[in-house]
């Protein structure tokens, strides 16, 4: 994988502003959450796509993660920031609704603000984050709750394992690769067909990892 640093505001932010975090594997799982915060909070930057197009040399063969990696600077490569921004806006906005529904409460219930934002904001205000003024979104948004993975990984001497854990399985892993399953097979998927893979393949990872550390 790469470390890939973004610059764009993200969605949701915790209140100390300072890091505890110096192993290098665990600023790569933030830097990843971090990238598909970025992705899916809204149109992704020229900024963003160059980040992209910049990975270095990924060998496909070592897994589903580094054969998403290759999709993802394939598929930045290939397109331009106006039909991302199309693609962006019919995928996940939409006029009244976009072709996904990028809310955990949606996928948990059907429905969306209903009880899981209500235990989620309940989580987060314990743990000291909270939504950064001017986001309209809920904070089951899955940009939302990526920022808030990268933040509880980011602050581990503080946060321990096992909240990070709870965390995880509680708002992200009921219905979280489904959501990227969904986004590959989207009618108007393009480059974010490669997004979903990743970010299937990346959940899938964090799901064992986070499981084998119990």
């Amino acid at each position: 994988m790469t470390n890939i640093t973004l610059a764009d505001k993200p969605v949701i932010a915790i209140k100390s502003d300072q890091e505890f975090i110096d192993d290098q594997a665990q600023l790569l799982r933030a830097s990843v959450y971090e990238l598909l915060g970025r992705l899916l909070a809204r149109e992704p930057s020229e900024a963003t796509l160059q980040s992209l197009r910049d990975i270095g040399e990924v060998d496909a063969s070592e897994g589903k993660v580094a054969m998403g990696w290759q999709l993802m600077k394939q598929s930045a490569q290939k397109s331009d920031l106006q039909s991302i921004h199309a693609e962006y806006f019919t995928l996940l906005l939409g006029v009244g609704r976009g072709e996904l529904v990028p809310f955990g409460s949606w996928y948990i219930t059907g429905f969306l603000m209903e009880k899981p934002v209500a235990v989620l904001r309940s989580d987060l205000q314990v743990l000291g984050i909270e939504r950064q003024s001017g986001v309209v979104e809920s904070e089951d948004h899955i940009a939302a709750l990526c920022d808030a993975m990268a933040l509880i990984i980011r602050h581990s001497s503080e946060i321990p394992l096992a909240t990070q854990q709870q965390f995880f399985s509680d708002h992200l892993a009921p219905w979280v690769q489904q959501f990227f399953s969904d986004m590959q097979s989207a009618r108007s998927a393009h480059f974010y067909r490669s997004v979903g893979f990743f970010g299937e393949s990346f959940f899938e990872f964090e799901h064992q990892l986070l499981s084998m550390q119990s």
